[in-house]
Parts: structure tokens; C-alpha cells; sequence
């Protein structure tokens, strides 16, 4: 049996064995295949993660084993009190390594940047599959970011839509709504990404923006197909809102703040390490001094954030030991809520219920109002995450800030108080800093990401403030390119006070590929040669 299972089994061979596995081997959930490697592998799991035997955690967790768990660790219980047992050795031998298709993309940097990402395309496009892996298998084809990141992320998969609508791929852009649709429809909400160690906790909730540059393309009526699974989406977040007291005033991801408004909070419902990080977030744990299930929640929280990590969650403003996730209300979050809020409004419109759009109305218009009274600071004119145990703002300056403009949230003398401490503060050669703070953490200074000069760019153009969103756009379009003309890549996050400087810091090297950086450029380029050619 070792024999045929060996790394060394001949393609075709190997194929045979996976597909008698899959025959064979009875796993699923909610009728998908769900290979769920943290709960099924027990101590070899954890053996395994915290040798490391691999060096970026992320790679164990994404293994096909190559016989049934069972059958794994009866081997692994016989092995490994022999004298010259190999982990590694043995892990070569019961699992098959992810593979990357993107490293065998040859890219040329003597090509414009557009077709670039043009050729990307299908590079980072996956079809429908099944393996006997953590891989949650999905009904349509969809886009991976590129790199470590093999499956397809909540947050990132909108900002890649804006550089496919610009590639005219429309039914790619339908096949991942689909795809997010059909995950709400069985798991009851759209996980981190299609893995099952993923399921516990979501992402910013950016799939009403997906349906609208859907409804850009195909015509509002089509927000009425995506009713129900939007509602099952807001439900998801809003769980546990009729419970709420002032004794009890949170639950999962909701809380009910002092005046009686509801806001939310980003949540994980596992206190336990996370499986793709499972040695780093026992380390933290440990050298924290704090309750280990209080560390892993926030940790996974600020992962559901999109975020992970930056001080913006850490209680001392510099380590991740102190990280307080879920004792923040994040002003991002909320405004993302908010616009939910508006689409289903918009929806029951189109359905003509009058009553389930005032109803929707009412609720984007108390969140609104919570909003701007828990996270605009007066005195500092700025828009912060609202501390719950300090009963304050956390006077910590992010991106985070533009979001009550991209969703026209804010007043116009907010908006332009943002603008200025933007360009004050924020504003590098290449774009906008994430934060103000150099921890050596990725989403900190001086690293800038896609998303948020989109979001950054596109707030400040709705309440006119153009100059400094062109300056923005032009500064990003201009390091993007620097890279890619000195690497031929395009990657996850670039460092903006440094000319031609991808980014750093960290739990992972920085990767190229990649999905957003394509959308998000592809997007800025061709409003930059609209706006020329007026």
C-alpha cells in the first residue's frame, strides 16, 4: 500500500488512486466534498504545523492526502515512535503537495501592463473541480488572487471584478457571483474563501458591490434574482440582534451599542489557532500573558477584517500580543453594512414591497446615524474604529477612514477634513499609506494595497475632491508599473515611499499574481486614458 501511495507514483497511476479515493471515500458537507485536515488529522496535525515541517503554514492545510484520514494516522500511530522516523518523509508519503499554475506563466515586462493582466486572466482563472482536499469544490469558474492564495477570496474577488468588467469578462464576473451565491445557499454566509478551515468566519461583506457592477452589466432587474441570498448574507452578520440588552449588549458578530443603535463587529466563531497559521498563532498565544481562546478569537477576527494584521487592532499600538479585535467596532464594516442595508432597500423597490423598503431605508438610516456619532472624532476630524471598552474613538488613523465617503455616508465638511489629513498624512510618492505606523506588519505603514486606494480614490471623487483622488491614482498607476517594469510582476501590496518597491512585512512573502492589483490598476488605467482622450 506505501508503494502506491508514494510520491513517486507515475501521473497516470496517481490519477487512478485519487479518483478510487474520491469514489471510496465517503466525506461531505452540505454535499460538498470537505477534506477538513485540523479536525480529522488530530496530532499529526499539529506535529506537523508546529515542526514546521513545511515553512509557510498555509501548505499543510492545502495538501490532498492520499488515503483516508484513518488510514493516515493508524500509519502515523505505528511510525512514529520507530527509531529514524521522518514527519517529512512520511507527509511526502500520504499527501500530495498543492500545486501552483501560475508558476508556469512566463511573463514579459517589455508588454504594456494591460496585456498583462490580460494574459493573467486565464492564468488565475480555476474551473470547477472536486479533490479530496480542504478545497470547498464550486458550481462555476472563478478567479484566484495568485501565489499561496489558491482558492478564491471573499473581499479580493470585487476589486478583481473591476478589472474584468474593463476586460468585457462578463460571465466570469456571473460565474463568481454564482459561486459566492451558492456558498451563502449552503453554508449560510460567504466564508474567508472556499476552504473548509475558512468556515468559521467570513470577510468584508462586499457581495451587494459585487451585484451592482453585475446589475452595470446586465440591468438593475437582475438584483431581484440575488434577493434571497443577499437577505440570508445580512441575516449572517446581523445574528443574534433580538437577543441584544443592556446587559447583554453583543453577540457573534452584532453589538447593541449605549443609545440602543445596532452596529457590528468582525467575529470568528472557532477560539482556536487557525490551521493555515497554526505555529505562529500558538506563539502569540503564549508570549501574550492572556487567556489563549481571548487571542485566537481577535486573531481571527482581524482575519476576517481582511486586515491581518496592522496596530490598528492592537491595544498598545505595536504588537500583536495586545491585538483587541473584537472589542472594536470597525468604521469600515459598518459602512459596508450600510450599504447592504441600501440594496436590499433597492431590491424590495424593484419588487414594489413598499413596506420591506422603508423598512431597509429606516435601518441604513439609524446605522448611518450611529456610524457618525461612535466614529467621527469631532476634535480630530477624522472618522476611527470605536473602542467598546474604552467607550471611545481609538484616535488610531487609517484607510479605514475613506469609507464612510465611497459610500457617501459622511458630511461634505467630513469628507474634506478626511481629504486634508489624506494628503497631510497618508499621501507617498506611490500612493496612500495604509496607516501612519511602521510596525512590520503588512497592513501598516509603508505598505499600500489596492483596495484602499480604490476606495480612497473613488470617495474623494464623490464629493469633489479630484485633485487629490488624480493624484492618488496617478502616484498608485505609477509604482505598479515601476514594479512590473523592473519584475515583470504585479503583486499583493506595494511599499509607497519607495520607488519601484514591492511590499513586506508580515506572515507570508509578498506574492505576485495578483487579482485585485490587475482589477484595481486595470480599472485606474483606462478612467486615465478616458479622462487623456477628452
Amino acid at each position: 500500500m506505501k508503494n502506491m501511495l508514494s510520491c513517486s507514483l507515475r501521473p497516470l497511476t496517481r490519477s487512478l488512486v485519487l479518483f478510487v479515493f474520491l469514489l471510496f471515500w465517503g466525506w461531505s458537507y452540505n454535499g460538498q466534498a470537505q477534506f477538513r485536515p485540523h479536525e480529522e488529522l488530530g496530532d499529526l496535525f499539529k506535529e506537523v504545523q508546529l515542526a514546521p515541517v513545511f515553512p509557510d503554514s498555509k501548505t499543510f492545510p492545502d495538501c490532498m492526502p492520499l488515503a483516508t484520514p484513518e488510514v493516515i494516522l493508524k500509519a502515523y500511530a505505528q511510525e512514529k515512535g520507530k527509531a529514524g522516523f521522518d514527519l517529512k518523509a512520511f507527509v511526502q508519503r500520504y499527501f500530495e503537495l498543492p500545486t501552483e499554475p501560475a508558476n508556469r506563466f512566463k511573463s514579459n515586462a517589455a508588454l504594456p501592463v494591460e496585456q498583462h493582466i490580460t494574459r493573467l486572466w486565464p492564468v488565475l482563472t480555476r474551473q470547477p473541480q472536486a479533490e479530496q482536499s480542504s478545497l470547498i469544490p464550486l458550481p462555476h469558474a472563478y478567479v484566484v488572487p495568485g501565489g499561496r492564495f489558491r482558492e478564491i477570496y471573499y473581499w479580493d474577488s470585487y476589486f478583481t471584478m473591476l478589472g474584468l468588467q474593463e476586460s468585457h469578462q462578463v460571465e466570469l464576473i456571473q460565474s463568481m457571483v454564482d459561486n459566492f451565491t451558492y456558498l451563502i445557499n449552503t453554508l449560510g454566509h460567504i466564508p474567508n474563501g472556499n476552504r473548509s478551515y475558512y468556515v468559521s468566519r467570513s470577510q468584508p461583506p462586499f457581495y451587494a458591490l459585487m451585484l451592482r457592477v453585475l446589475a452595470q452589466e446586465k440591468g438593475p432587474e437582475v438584483l431581484k434574482t440575488y434577493e434571497p441570498a443577499l437577505q440570508k448574507e445580512y441575516d449572517f452578520w446581523m445574528d443574534g440582534q433580538e437577543t441584544l440588552s443592556a446587559v447583554q449588549p453583543a453577540h457573534r458578530r452584532v453589538v447593541r451599542m449605549p443609545d440602543g443603535s445596532l452596529l457590528n463587529r468582525y467575529w470568528d466563531d472557532d477560539p482556536s489557532p487557525r490551521p493555515e497559521a497554526y505555529k505562529e498563532d500558538v506563539e502569540v498565544a503564549r508570549t501574550s500573558g492572556r487567556n489563549h481562546q481571548e487571542v485566537y478569537r481577535d486573531i481571527r477576527a482581524a482575519a476576517e477584517s481582511g486586515w491581518d494584521f496592522s496596530t490598528r487592532w492592537f491595544q498598545d499600538g505595536k504588537s500583536l500580543q495586545t491585538i483587541r479585535t473584537t472589542q472594536l467596532i470597525p468604521v469600515d464594516l459598518n459602512a459596508l453594512l450600510y450599504h447592504m442595508e441600501l440594496t436590499l432597500a433597492q431590491m424590495a423597490h424593484l419588487q414594489q414591497n413598499k413596506t420591506r423598503e422603508k423598512l431597509y431605508r429606516q435601518k441604513a438610516g439609524q446605522r448611518k446615524k450611529a456610524l457618525l456619532r461612535y466614529c467621527w472624532n469631532p476634535e480630530d476630524k477624522f472618522f476611527y474604529d470605536y473602542d467598546l471598552t474604552g467607550q471611545k474613538t481609538t484616535g488610531i488613523p487609517t484607510l479605514a477612514s475613506v469609507t464612510p465617503l465611497f459610500f457617501c455616508m459622511a458630511t461634505k465638511a467630513q469628507a474634506k477634513a478626511v481629504a486634508q489629513q489624506l494628503q497631510r498624512d497618508f499621501l507617498k510618492q506611490g500612493g496612500l499609506a495604509t496607516t501612519l505606523t511602521a510596525s512590520g506588519q503588512q497592513w501598516d505603514a509603508p505598505n499600500g494595497w489596492a483596495p484602499l486606494q480604490w476606495m480612497s480614490i473613488q470617495g474623494l471623487r464623490a464629493y469633489g475632491q479630484n485633485n487629490l483622488a488624480d493624484t492618488i491614482a496617478n502616484r498608485w498607476i505609477k509604482q505598479n508599473t515601476q514594479v512590473y517594469e523592473l519584475t515583470g510582476k504585479l503583486t499583493e501590496k506595494y511599499n509607497v515611499e519607495k520607488p519601484g518597491a514591492e511590499g513586506g512585512g508580515g506572515e507570508y512573502p509578498n506574492q505576485d499574481g495578483f487579482g485585485w492589483t490587475n482589477g484595481v490598476l486595470l480599472k485606474l488605467l483606462k478612467k486615465q486614458q478616458s479622462t487623456k482622450g477628452k
